[in-house]
């Protein structure tokens, strides 16, 4: 090989073995072109890896036995698969990462691909850097949780949940409180039974944390156990099981009470028959006559239990039409909590007639009541009738035969299909709601299962109409629009947004108050869900998108790299995925300097 002499103010240059062209010396005495078509820079990294994904829970699988929650082409799930790429963090190697992103896959190929560039120092003052492609291969694994579930006995802590009624109606409320709250995440299995449920969790703390959010919305008293199953005397380490007894307080919604005097006189004066307003972790309580509200704590109802004189159920509920009303407006009393403005308004005289009684007698009934705001005449609502009905508590008992409670209580107003006694009533609804995913019970599998069958259609239906007349009560709770209504083409939402205008303009020309319990298209989601696939409109224009079946639909309902661009990564769409090599040829940096190290940091 030729060398070139040297002259004064001039560095000493040698031709390069290959082209020929001058350079610097260097050991392999090749320029840096000539070195990056011949090197290979990935050479040492892995471009392909499994990576292994729970198909119950869609958790992924990182190290020691974790497993991590990430959503496709978040920053979370790039560290995961970064981290299983062989090589690629060895510090001998002097491979350094500068940049990855994601490339675009088939929903159901059951693979990822990440574009990976990095730089390398081939030889002393030359840095070379390639891109290529790592794909990785989608493996479907059970996690610890999810194989807990399959096996009998694994559960370590039970919740038992109680509550000494005759229906169901407070644990189809406490039912979506958990779906609100996800408060049932980490249970094994959910079994149920006529008066209660059952919870199976893997370990203790979670037990302890569904126990408190019980306390933080229902009145519950608790009692813990624990079973001894094996004993390791040399490490003196022992296995138990625990079983926790939650007792609900047995009181409903709309449950007529007869309070003892003292509990009366400490919740602010309050008369003693009231109805139950709502449960929550307070046991709320209001006066039908006057509209007065008070509370009473859980500590208050077990230190000394208040049976209700009238339990709310269908057989005790009469159905009264509304003949008229006048609206009433309390006089100021200073040895009682006086009603806000609120509720002065909305108390009202109501001329009550039992449904059974139209066209056979003309027997009316004039009562006051809390929710006269809501009715008008012609409407149906419930009430009690303490005319023919005897309590059990004495005192009680002679209250209302000196006739010092009201003949009629009413309770709530009805909607929709059950005014009139429709056969499809539930049908009919625009609105429904979601359902745990829970075991029967084998003692409820007997000869009386027809039976025990309709009394839980019966008490879902009459929660049903609990929740309609209650918008309290369902600001708790996620309402979800019915099939009936999305598949309805012909009425939008504007056609019954102006119809509902039009009856509210109705009823401010009759001088009648807003009916605000009624529910409206504004409560409620459209309840998508994974397993109910897109829209009928989108399904056309998402088809070749949306793959097999049983794609991804985690990933099937989100754009394309909207995930990846919010997280601030790279994305290589679907056009340009096909352009893409598996392996770029390698490139000198300028300037021979190392670029920005590529963060990893979630």
């Amino acid at each position: 090989m030729a060398e070139v002499a040297s002259t004064a103010g001039t560095s000493v240059k040698i031709l390069c073995c290959v082209c020929g062209i001058p350079i610097d010396p260097n050991p392999s005495n090749t320029c840096a072109n000539c070195l990056a078509s011949t090197a290979d820079v990935t050479k040492g990294i892995s471009t392909e890896a499994t990576i292994h994904q729970c198909r119950g829970c869609q958790r992924w699988h990182k190290d020691a036995g974790k497993w991590v929650s990430c959503e496709l082409e978040s920053r979370e799930l790039m560290a995961l698969c970064l981290g299983n790429v062989s090589g690629l963090g060895k510090s001998s190697n002097k491979v350094r990462l500068i940049d990855a992103g994601w490339i675009w896959t088939e929903p159901h190929s059951m693979r990822l691909k990440i574009r990976l560039t990095i730089q390398k120092e081939v030889q002393t003052g030359t840095i070379l850097q390639q891109s290529f492609t790592v794909v990785f291969i989608v493996r479907n694994q059970q996690c610890i949780e999810c194989q807990a579930e399959f096996r009998q006995g694994s559960w370590r802590s039970l919740v038992q949940v109680r509550q000494r009624v005759g229906h169901k109606r407070t644990f189809l409320y406490l039912e979506q409180l958990i779906l609100k709250h996800g408060a049932h995440r980490g249970c094994l299995s959910i079994e149920t039974y006529r008066d209660g449920m059952d919870f199976y969790f893997p370990d203790k703390g979670k037990a302890a944390r569904f126990i408190s959010f019980l306390e933080n919305v229902v009145p519950t008293q608790v009692k813990c156990s624990k079973k001894l199953i094996g004993t390791d005397d040399k490490s003196n380490i022992s296995n138990f099981k625990y079983t926790n007894l939650v007792s609900i307080c047995p009181l409903c919604k709309d449950d007529l009470l007869y309070l003892p005097a003292k509990l009366a006189r400490t919740l602010g004066n309050i008369s003693r028959t009231v109805l139950v307003k709502n449960i929550s972790n307070l046991i709320h309580v209001i006066d039908p006559l006057s509209g007065q509200t008070a509370s009473m704590s859980s500590e208050q109802f077990w230190r000394d239990p208040i049976r209700p004189i009238i339990t709310a159920a269908r057989s005790r509920l009469t159905r009264y039409v509304v003949l008229g009303k006048e609206p009433i407006v309390l006089r100021p009393n200073i040895s009682r909590k006086s009603a806000t403005r609120r509720n002065k308004s909305r108390l009202a005289s109501v001329t009550l007639a039992k449904e059974d009684n139209l066209g056979v007698n003309d027997l009316q009934h004039e009562e006051r009541s809390h929710v006269g705001y809501l009715v008008k005449a012609g409407d149906v609502c419930l009430g009690y009738d303490l005319t023919e009905t005897q309590f059990v508590d004495d005192e009680a008992e002679d209250m209302r035969s000196e006739g010092k409670m009201p003949d009629v209580i009413v309770v709530r107003k009805l909607y929709g299909g059950v005014v009139t006694n429709d056969v499809n009533a539930s049908k009919s609804r625009i609105w429904r709601l979601q359902r745990l995913d829970v075991d029967v019970a084998e003692s409820m599998r007997a000869r009386s299962a027809k039976k025990e069958a309709e009394m839980d259609d019966m008490d879902e239906e009459d929660f049903m109409q609990e929740v309609e007349a209650d918008a309290e009560m369902r600001r708790n709770m996620n309402l979800y629009k019915s099939k009936s209504l999305k598949q309805n083409d012909n009425e939008t939402d504007e056609e019954i947004n102006n119809d509902s205008e039009m009856k509210q303009k109705e009823s401010q020309e009759d001088e009648e108050d807003d009916d605000d319990q009624q529910v409206k298209l504004d409560e409620l989601l459209d309840g998508l869900a994974l397993d109910d696939g897109p829209d009928p409109a989108d399904i056309g224009k998402d088809k070749e998108m949306m793959g097999d079946e049983e794609a991804w639909s985690a990933s099937a309902f989100l754009a394309e790299g909207e995930k990846a661009v919010k997280d601030g990564i790279s994305y290589i769409d679907r056009d340009d995925s096909r352009k893409v090599k598996e392996k770029d040829s390698a490139v000198p940096v300028e300037s021979n300097v190392f670029g920005k190290q590529y963060s990893m940091d979630t």
